[in-house]
């Protein structure tokens, strides 16, 4: 199962950034191609994001574990989508530690486990999490930069 994790730290408090990462309707704001975010409630939310191509793509959320002001994981929805050719799990953590003099230390971590074919081309799945977690980071460490 490739599994990714980037870090970064970012000039606000956890308190702060807690505030964009664990509510749905902030990651336009933050989280790569999510251009609004529908349907939250307590279980989860759906994105709606833009392919490079310019195609809409919906994808379906449910919240994991929720610990304020620490962690927040949401787990992609895959049976019945055209995500569950390439993957069969994947789940995204993010955690937040204080850094000391009003800044956080972000860590997302991203687990995908590769359904059929799939799952021989970890290395590249690895790649592109890379790249859209580093994406997301910038876009957090841009919220807040002064």
């Amino acid at each position: 199962m490739p599994v990714t994790r980037r870090s970064r730290t970012v000039a606000a408090p956890p308190a702060t950034v807690w505030q964009a990462v664990s509510d749905p309707h902030q990651q336009p704001r933050w989280w790569p191609r999510v251009e609004r975010v529908e349907g939250v409630d307590g279980r989860g939310f759906t994105q709606v994001l833009r392919s490079p191509k310019g195609a809409i793509v919906r994808a379906d959320f449910r919240f994991g574990q929720k610990n304020k002001p620490r962690v927040v994981v949401w787990t992609q929805d895959l049976d019945g989508t055209p995500f569950a050719k390439l993957l069969a799990h994947a789940e995204t953590r993010v955690t937040l530690q204080d850094a000391g003099d009003g800044r956080t230390d972000v860590e997302v971590r991203l687990d995908q486990k590769l359904q059929g074919v799939s799952r021989f081309g970890g290395f590249m799945v690895r790649r592109a999490a890379r790249r859209q977690i580093d994406t997301a980071l910038d876009a957090l460490a841009a919220l807040y930069a002064n």
